[in-house]
């Protein structure tokens, strides 16, 4: 058995390298020098209008950690923007002046053109949810009994010529949820009142 496989050993080295070699000339080296993943829309430049079409019913996830607004069809993630959030990006909205961006399930309120930021998407903040992390925070002494919830929370643009502070990554808003102007108006169309919005940290 020893002298057999003593004698194979030379035959299979060289079926392992011709194995190689024709590996290599089938696919290209850019495909061979780093590992096959999912496809990805999160770096494309196509418009959304190119990836789905007009009418089709869309979901949200904004995700604070990662400074992400994901926009899915069904189940399938279909294109990633950047955003920035409130001046307290990290902790959940629990009162109006925290400049926190508020975390849950919403709905949309209304849509319309802003002459400072471009478009402004309103959410239904404060919802039944938020008023009871509210009243909690005033019973447990985390906020003052005399504060107020807030409201008119978005997503809506920069001022005009500001894209620098998506790509720098200044939460500049009081609470809302801010992209830039082209990346607003790419999402704008698709948005109705049935679009489910869903923020978490």
């Amino acid at each position: 058995m020893k002298n057999i496989l003593k004698k194979s050993f030379p035959f299979l080295i060289a079926l392992l390298v011709l194995s190689l070699i024709v590996v290599k000339w089938q696919f290209p080296k850019s495909t061979l020098s780093k590992p096959l993943a999912l496809v990805s829309y999160q770096t494309t430049t196509k418009p959304l209008s190119e990836l789905i079409s007009k009418g089709t019913e869309i979901s949200i996830l904004i995700d604070k950690s990662d400074y992400q607004l994901q926009i899915f069809t069904a189940d399938t993630l279909v294109k990633i923007y950047s955003i920035v959030l409130g001046g307290n990006p990290i902790d959940d909205k629990l009162r109006e002046g925290d400049q926190c961006t508020p975390e849950g399930t919403f709905k949309i309120v209304s849509k319309y053109p802003h002459g400072s930021w471009s478009k402004f998407i309103w959410i239904n903040y404060p919802t039944t949810d938020s008023w009871r992390k509210h009243k909690k925070a005033k019973a447990d002494g985390i906020i003052p009994k005399n504060a107020t919830i807030g409201g008119e929370i978005g997503i809506h643009g920069v001022p005009k010529g500001t894209d620098v502070m998506i790509k720098t990554r200044i939460n500049w808003t009081l609470g809302c949820i801010s992209l830039t102007n082209t990346d607003v108006n790419e999402i704008y169309p698709f948005i109705d009142k049935n679009t489910v919005i869903k923020i978490r940290k």
